[in-house]
C-alpha cells in the first residue's frame, strides 16, 4: 500500500466511523463519537473537528440517524479514499486504522495483543492511546503556549526508557516532562519506579503534564517537581510471577 498523507490517514478515520457507526466505535474501545475525535484527532497531531467533518462528509452514503454534507457533492480527495478503502470489512479496516496511527505501527499492534492475551484487563486500542500517544501529541501540540517551556527545543524520549517522556533543552539545561493521559476529568495516575526515581533526582526539572477528559473536551495540568507534596503518591508493591522458557541445545 502506498504511504498515506495526514489528510488521507484523517479521511479514513472519518470514513471508518461513518460506516460503521457504533459498532466501529465499540471495536476499537470507544465510548462515544466525541471521545474517538479527540483521540483520533490528537493522535494523528490533527484537530478533533477535522476528524468529525470527515466523518459528516461520508454519511450521505450510509444508513444512519445523520445527514451529513448532503447538500453538496463529495470532495474529490475524500471520493478518492473512498472507493479505494470503503470495501474493507470491520477486522479488515480496524486493523489499518491500527497501523496508519500508532506511532510504532505493526509493534504497538504486537503490544496491545500481547496484553490482551497477558492480562485480564483488557486495554483496548482507544485506551492504549488516551494513557500514551493521543497525550503525547497533545503535548507536542500545547508546549509552546507554556511561557515557561516557550523558548525550549523538544525531544521525543518515550522509547529511551529514560523516566520521561519529553527532554526540553536549552542554553542552560534541560527539563524532563513525564505525560499522562485520562479519559475522565478525575481519576489516578501511577508513576513507575522509573519515573519516580527520576523525578526524584530532577526535582524542580521534572514536570509531571496530566492531559484530562479526553472523552469530552481534554485540558491539562502541569506540576512541577511533583514529588514536592502537592500530589500524595502512595507507594504500591506488587509481587509478580516471571515465567521463562529454556531448552536443552
Amino acid at each position: 500500500m502506498k504511504k498515506l498523507s495526514l489528510r488521507e490517514k484523517q479521511i479514513l478515520a472519518g470514513l471508518y466511523l461513518s460506516k460503521f457507526d457504533a459498532i466501529g466505535l465499540h471495536q476499537l474501545g470507544f465510548r462515544s463519537f466525541v471521545e474517538a475525535f479527540n483521540v483520533f484527532g490528537f493522535s494523528l497531531g490533527t484537530k478533533p473537528a477535522s476528524i468529525k467533518n470527515y466523518r459528516d462528509e461520508f454519511d450521505p452514503l450510509f444508513q444512519n440517524e445523520r445527514k451529513g454534507w448532503h447538500k453538496r457533492p463529495m470532495r474529490l480527495y475524500c471520493k478518492a479514499v473512498y472507493d479505494e478503502f470503503s470495501g474493507l470489512d470491520l477486522g479488515e479496516f480496524s486493523t489499518l486504522l491500527k497501523q496508519l496511527i500508532y506511532k510504532q505501527h505493526d509493534l504497538d499492534i504486537l503490544m496491545e495483543e500481547l496484553e490482551q492475551d497477558e492480562s485480564e484487563k483488557k486495554n483496548s486500542f482507544a485506551q492504549r492511546l488516551i494513557t500514551g500517544q493521543a497525550a503525547e501529541q497533545y503535548f507536542v501540540s500545547k508546549y509552546k503556549e507554556i511561557n515557561l517551556f516557550s523558548e525550549f527545543e523538544i525531544e521525543d524520549t518515550t522509547r529511551l526508557g529514560c523516566g520521561f517522556d519529553f527532554k526540553l533543552t536549552s542554553q542552560d539545561g534541560f527539563y524532563g516532562v513525564e505525560v499522562k493521559g485520562m479519559n475522565e476529568a478525575k481519576g489516578n495516575i501511577t508513576l513507575t519506579n522509573k519515573e519516580h526515581s527520576v523525578a526524584s533526582v530532577l526535582g524542580d526539572r521534572y514536570f509531571l503534564f496530566v492531559v484530562k477528559n479526553f472523552k469530552e473536551d481534554p485540558f491539562h495540568d502541569l506540576y512541577q517537581n511533583p514529588l514536592n507534596g502537592r500530589l500524595p503518591f502512595n507507594r504500591i508493591e506488587q509481587k509478580i510471577i516471571q515465567v521463562s522458557w529454556s531448552t536443552k541445545l
